[in-house]
């Protein structure tokens, strides 16, 4: 007799740099979303797939709810809004602060205004005493009417398959909607653009990374030998960013390259020639063009 699949959709909500990605990371397996220690790092909806022998999950990662302050922002918001009430189930990420934080709250304000079963995921518990949790559950718990309260080490990989047993109650029956050994719908580009994004964000100066796209220009095949050569442009706001980006006799450029090329190799299951341009482009994130041109289209949201 065969099992009885079920399947859904669930988000992943909470203030910027919570560990969303992270998290999504740890429960697939292998690495579909980028990380970073800075703040508001996933600008699109990231699907990955989990499928086991009876439910299939499908988590997405959107970007962390905060107050916009230009219109690549508003489009960050825009997309973890219209996924509220499009899932089956939305896990809030929070990390275990004695109080509740003010960015938090403006989270669960937003929750409040759907039907959306919401499960509270306290991330990072190896960084506190149970008594510390204890209290963060208590005091989250009267803010909001959560259905469940679940805390977990991503990074450690602590108490997630707890989690994933929680989340299976809330996913109803239904089909597989991908297939088994599909683990994300992100294109190869756009993968291998955001990979060279997040090792950007790992190495250049704070006020940088934030003011930086990537496009993949080509990714092509070599007919005559197993080789893929991609030919990438990173885009900065401005002139003095581009030399820093750059660095001493090319550094910086060819270090953002070295480690980009081993997890896109890792990606496309072949060798790589990389080839990465700098281009400069004045105040792209208020610009409609751009944001188009870089996939952040707020119209087809």
């Amino acid at each position: 007799m065969s099992k009885t699949m079920h399947s859904g959709f669930v988000s992943l909500i909470g203030r910027p740099n919570v560990g969303k990605s992270t998290l999504m990371n740890c429960l697939i397996g292998e690495k579909v979303a980028i990380i970073s220690n800075k703040p508001q790092t996933t600008r699109n909806k990231i699907t990955s797939i989990l499928t086991k022998d009876d439910f299939q999950c499908i988590f997405i990662d959107t970007p962390g709810i905060h107050k916009p302050r230009h219109k690549l922002g508003e489009f960050m918001v825009k997309q973890t809004d219209t996924t509220l009430n499009e899932v089956d189930a939305i896990l809030m990420l929070i990390e275990p602060t004695e109080r509740v934080l003010e960015s938090d709250r403006y989270v669960m304000e937003r929750l409040k205004k759907t039907k959306t079963p919401v499960i509270l995921v306290i991330n990072k518990i190896d960084t506190v005493e149970k008594e510390v949790l204890l209290k963060v559950m208590d005091i989250y718990s009267q803010e909001f009417s959560f259905k469940e309260i679940v805390p977990i080490s991503a990074i450690k990989g602590k108490n997630t398959d707890t989690l994933m047993k929680v989340i299976r109650k809330y996913l109803p029956v239904g089909p597989m909607y991908f297939p088994a050994d599909m683990v994300t719908d992100q294109p190869e580009r756009q993968i291998a653009s955001e990979i060279i994004r997040e090792k950007a964000l790992h190495l250049l100066q704070d006020e940088i990374p934030h003011g930086i796209a990537v496009e993949i220009t080509s990714m092509k095949k070599r007919g005559d030998r197993d080789l893929v050569d991609v030919q990438a442009t990173i885009y900065c706001e401005k002139d003095s960013h581009k030399g820093i980006i750059i660095g001493k006799n090319g550094s910086m450029l060819k270090n953002i390259g070295t480690r980009a090329r081993m997890d896109i190799e890792r990606l496309l299951g072949s060798p790589i020639n990389l080839q990465l341009w700098i281009k400069v482009k004045k105040d792209w994130r208020d610009s409609d063009f751009l944001l188009r041109n870089f996939g952040y289209d707020m119209k087809g949201q």
